[in-house]
C-alpha cells in the first residue's frame, strides 16, 4: 500500500534542504568531541591497558565514519507531499516510514529551530494530531518554506475540520 501511495504522487514529493545534513553532522562532531575526551581520559588512567584505549579509539573512528555517511543517506530519505485531503511525510532508509496526516485531524502545526538549525537557516515543521502515531515532523525546511507550509496546513485544517 505504501509503495502505491509513493508511486501515485512521485512527482509531488518535496525533499528537505541538504543543509540538514550539515546540521546533523555538526551535532555528530560535538558528540564526538566528548568521545575523544573520554579516549584521552582512558589514555591517562594508568590502570587501563593501552590496547583498551586503542580499541575504543578505533571503534569510535569507525562509528564516526559510518554515522557521517548515514546522516547523508537519512536526510535524503526525508520528503513530503501535499494532497487534496492529507499530507504525506516519508523518511527512513532501512525501515521506511510513511505518515499520512489528514488535514482535518491536525490540532497544531509548530515551527521550531535549534541554535545550529537557525545558524544554517533551516527549521522543522512539527504536526500534532489527536493520535500520537500520526504526529509527523518535516525537518530541514527554509524558514520561508516552513512558514508557508504551516500557513497552508493550518488553512486546510480549518477548512476540513472534523469537529475535534
Amino acid at each position: 500500500m505504501a509503495a502505491d501511495i509513493a508511486f501515485t504522487c512521485a512527482e509531488g514529493w518535496t525533499p528537505v534542504s541538504s543543509r540538514l545534513s550539515t546540521a546533523r553532522r555538526i551535532t555528530l562532531l560535538l558528540v564526538y568531541v566528548l568521545v575523544a575526551g573520554g579516549v584521552v581520559i582512558l589514555l591517562l588512567v594508568p590502570e587501563v591497558p593501552a590496547w583498551v584505549s586503542a580499541v575504543v579509539a578505533a571503534a569510535a573512528v569507525i562509528s564516526f565514519v559510518w554515522l557521517w555517511w548515514l546522516i547523508g543517506r537519512r536526510v535524503r530519505s526525508f520528503g513530503y507531499a501535499e494532497r487534496d485531503d492529507d499530507l504525506l511525510v516519508t523518511s527512513g532508509i532501512l525501515f521506511r516510514r510513511l505518515v499520512i496526516v489528514p488535514y482535518g485531524r491536525m490540532q497544531l502545526v509548530d515551527v521550531k529551530a535549534g541554535p545550529i538549525d537557525r545558524r544554517l537557516g533551516i527549521t522543522t515543521v512539527q504536526l500534532h494530531t489527536a493520535a500520537a502515531t500520526t504526529d509527523a515532523a518535516i525537518p530541514g525546511l527554509t524558514p520561508q518554506d516552513a512558514v508557508a507550509l504551516r500557513d497552508r496546513l493550518a488553512r486546510r485544517g480549518e477548512q476540513r475540520s472534523t469537529g475535534l
